[in-house]
């Protein structure tokens, strides 16, 4: 029964790491996304853009990915590769830009929320993962709500 218990709790631990780098993925294309509206822009909205939203998910990004590889790190499990995410076709414009990286956030803090509500991090995970993925969560709060106003307000 020991091995069995063993077997489930590396398991598991595996589980959250792919999990928490399936979110960072997903923030690094909203960092491709963001940095595709900003080559668009003109200097002062380059600068909101950046002060308002790039800095928030690349916080979120870089927290994300540090809490995984410290994890993976304390439990002697293989690191996932980050790679930067592919940056789309340029023509697109601004807006769908801000779309694409406003749902790759979305999606990220999705899955993060469902890997906490489903107590996986407190039973097999330990208090630095869960402090690292409420702050992953708390520096994406508002990135939403802050592209859509940019978004409103662009171009004024």
């Amino acid at each position: 029964m020991v091995g069995r218990v063993a077997y489930t709790t590396a398991d598991a631990r595996r589980q959250l790491l792919d999990t928490v780098a399936e979110a960072a993925d997903e923030l690094a294309a909203a960092l491709a996304s963001l940095s595709e509206a900003y080559e668009q822009l003109d200097d002062a909205s380059g600068e909101r853009l950046e002060q308002e939203l790039f800095g928030a998910v690349q916080s979120a990004y870089g927290r994300a990915r540090r809490t995984h590889s410290e994890f993976a790190k304390r439990h002697g499990l293989e690191q996932h590769d980050f790679q930067p995410a592919v940056r789309g076709a340029p023509g697109r414009g601004v807006k769908a830009f801000l779309e694409d990286a406003t749902d790759a956030v979305r999606r990220a803090d999705g899955t993060l929320g469902t890997l906490q509500d489903s107590m996986l991090p407190v039973e097999v995970g330990d208090p630095e993962l869960r402090a690292g993925l409420a702050q992953v969560r708390e520096l994406l709060g508002g990135v939403e709500s802050r592209a859509r106003n940019f978004e409103r307000t662009l171009g004024r």
